[in-house]
């Protein structure tokens, strides 16, 4: 199956809807600027990405190791401050919800999220209660639940009930069986790294759409994907991240159902999942695509990106302070400015480029 299918799949049913209606002229898409825009996104955004994911794991691998070998509370600080580092380097390009990293369900190996039953922490609670030795090895790992593995899990591991007792035995079970996580998430990423490396397999397919790709059978298709990471990782910002605790002033937040709460990366982790979007949206030069006269819908998505970061930095790093009556509204304005950025990129950039009237990215609320 194509990796784009999904989303042209989508773009078919929408645009179905509107047959009855004729289109409003607008401009074609400009198809000699799209070949540059896939060359630096595959080039300069995903591939330095998922590098930078992979060299992190290998960090956090060997941290983890020097913990369970040494047992003190500063090797302790300096895994988990390896493990800050990861969740950061693999927010940043955790965007890129296609291609290879949706193979095989490698995406869910190295991020399990959301989890909405808590089925991870009973699953990695019952494992290190368990401690069966055969539970410390990458392998053993890698064949066990996705709820089991990957970050969130690890999480758990130096953060959660009884990680003080990481400095207190060398090389304990769950120690091993952090150092286990940490290998699998560090193999995962390299899968992914490895298929984006080769020159003829999805990096070519997706520089050069047309009969030869096998993803894109022309510009259009392609940039489509392309205008979908940036929309679905939005709305994965918005959706997945913000509203899984908070979803507005009427609404009772649930802290605890934030993501990475125990390590205090809530925050750091949706900064970088917008710093993402910025440089996908800047480096791979999608402003280019828009006519002359469309040039300051670009301008206005530069603002809101750059707004929305500026809206992060001031909430308060403590999720249960952060969704306290008293700043609330912080939170508010969050809500607000994703939806708005969502809409701007959807609606106003995808119409502008060229792509079919009465087709939306956003689901519509």
């Amino acid at each position: 199956m194509r990796l784009w299918q999904p989303l042209v799949l989508s773009l078919v049913l929408a645009t179905s809807a509107f047959a009855q209606t004729p289109p409003a002229p607008q401009a074609g898409l400009n198809e000699e600027a799209v070949s540059g825009v896939m060359q630096r996104a595959v080039d300069e955004v995903i591939r330095p990405g998922y590098r930078n994911a992979q060299q992190s794991a290998a960090r956090l691998t060997t941290a983890m190791k020097d913990l369970c070998e040494d047992a003190t509370q500063q090797k302790l600080d300096k895994a988990r401050s390896a493990l800050d580092d990861m969740i950061r380097y693999w927010s940043v390009i955790e965007i890129v919800q296609t291609g290879p990293v949706i193979q095989d369900n490698l995406f869910e190996h190295i991020l399990f999220y959301p989890d909405r039953k808590g089925v991870a922490l009973k699953q990695v609670q019952a494992l290190i209660a368990k401690a069966d030795p055969k539970d410390t090895t990458v392998d053993a790992i890698a064949g066990k639940s996705v709820a089991l593995q990957g970050l969130t899990a690890l999480e758990y591991v130096l953060h959660g009930t009884g990680s003080e007792d990481l400095t207190t035995q060398k090389n304990s079970f769950r120690c091993l069986y952090g150092t286990a996580i940490a290998g699998n998430i560090q193999r995962e990423a390299g899968e992914v790294v490895a298929a984006w490396e080769k020159p003829d397999g999805v990096q070519g397919s997706w520089k050069h759409p047309g009969p030869q790709s096998e993803d894109f059978m022309d510009n259009k298709e392609a940039i489509t994907a392309l205008l979908g990471i940036l929309v679905h990782g939005a709305e994965t910002v918005r959706d997945q991240r913000l509203e899984q605790f908070y979803k507005g002033k009427d609404a009772t937040p649930r802290p605890r159902m934030a993501i990475y709460w125990r390590s205090g990366n809530t925050w750091k982790s949706m900064t970088a999942n917008v710093e993402g979007l910025r440089t996908l949206w800047q480096k791979a030069g999608m402003a280019e695509l828009l006519p002359a006269d469309k040039k300051p819908i670009a301008d206005t998505i530069d603002a809101n990106l750059k707004s929305l970061l500026e809206a992060l930095q001031k909430v308060n790093p403590d999720i249960e302070v952060a969704t306290s009556d008293a700043e609330r509204a912080k939170l508010d304005a969050l809500l607000v400015s994703t939806r708005e950025l969502i809409t701007k990129i959807s609606d106003d950039y995808g119409a502008a480029i060229g792509l079919s009237a009465g087709f939306s990215f956003s689901d519509g609320d």
